[in-house]
């Protein structure tokens, strides 16, 4: 008999997994669809334990079964998953079976891996500071994304800026952050610009007194997430950049670029308003991916030879 097609015959109606298949539809209700992921992923039990009976199955069995299913390349989130449905399994057993233990308990899969933020390269940012248009939304526009690439905040806290948290004088911007704390974080000449152009013409949509939001909608308003958001994406497409291009990917183009051309981390940490620099850290990821493609680029010894 051919390996894949006894493995399947390892599994063909084992009453066990047939009376947990039961159970999760009957009981437990379950869609198709998921009790199909959880049987398939109990079948990839009883084929890694072999003819090791399922009551005696230990935590270091456990452990090198994850392993085993881990060098076949699943990842910590998928690992987590079929944990899951082991552990299931195993109270199902222990319920209706007598199993006097869940070899599970305290089994953790391996961390699913962090995705990085996405940035920006730098000659991307510029394209987009440099977005076309006179008019009194485009300036506004302008001046929005000049002042988060400037000085790396978040939507809510740009969102959230009246007309008196921006110092000239100084180069800087008073920000309320997460938990209320406030940050001093330097503003750039450019953005400076920007925001002496938008300050000019806001004006025209403001009507009365009593109105100090920095920016404003067509309306004369405060400006709201979403809108800032749709204009966003509304010049990614115009300028043939990514449409999926959302405010945060600039506060991670200033911190990956700033820590790119200073080193800084405590800095960088600082301007972010990250309570703790284990968070910040990613941003020295960023940095590698930027160095590695740099050095594979120039250096005469990575590059591929031709012919």
């Amino acid at each position: 008999m051919k390996g894949k097609e006894k493995k399947t015959a390892s599994r063909a109606g084992n009453p066990l997994l047939d009376g947990f298949l039961a159970h999760l539809s009957n009981e437990r209700r379950l869609s198709p669809h998921t009790a199909l992921n959880y049987g398939r992923d109990v079948a990839a039990l009883l084929d890694l334990a072999g003819d090791t009976p399922l009551n005696e199955l230990q935590i270091h069995h456990l452990r090198r079964f994850t392993a085993q299913l881990h060098a076949r390349g699943l990842d910590g989130r998928s690992l987590a998953r079929v944990l899951s449905a082991w552990r299931g399994f195993f109270r199902y057993l222990a319920r209706d079976h007598g199993y006097a233990h869940n070899p599970c308990d305290g089994l953790r899969a391996p961390k699913a891996k962090k995705a990085l933020p996405q940035a920006l390269s730098p000659d991307e940012a510029q394209r987009l500071m440099e977005l076309p248009g006179d008019n009194v939304l485009a300036v506004r526009d302008k001046a929005i994304f000049e002042l988060f690439y400037s000085s790396g905040l978040r939507l809510a806290e740009l969102v959230n800026l009246d007309l008196a948290d921006v110092r000239e004088d100084d180069a800087t911007v008073r920000v309320v952050g997460k938990g209320g704390k406030t940050r001093i974080v330097p503003v750039g000449r450019f953005a400076l610009q920007a925001l002496a152009a938008w300050r000019a013409q806001r004006g025209r949509l403001v009507k009365g007194a009593g109105n100090f939001a920095l920016f404003v909608n067509k309306n004369g308003k405060r400006i709201g997430p979403a809108a800032i958001q749709y204009r966003m994406k509304h010049w990614a497409r115009k300028l043939g950049l990514s449409s999926n291009l959302h405010p945060h990917q600039l506060r991670h183009s200033f911190a990956s670029h700033v820590l790119q051309s200073s080193g800084d981390l405590r800095a960088v940490q600082e301007m972010l308003g990250h309570a703790s620099i284990s968070t910040t850290q990613v941003y020295t990821h960023l940095d590698f991916q930027y160095l590695a493609k740099v050095y594979d680029q120039a250096h005469p010894r990575a590059k591929r030879k031709t012919g």
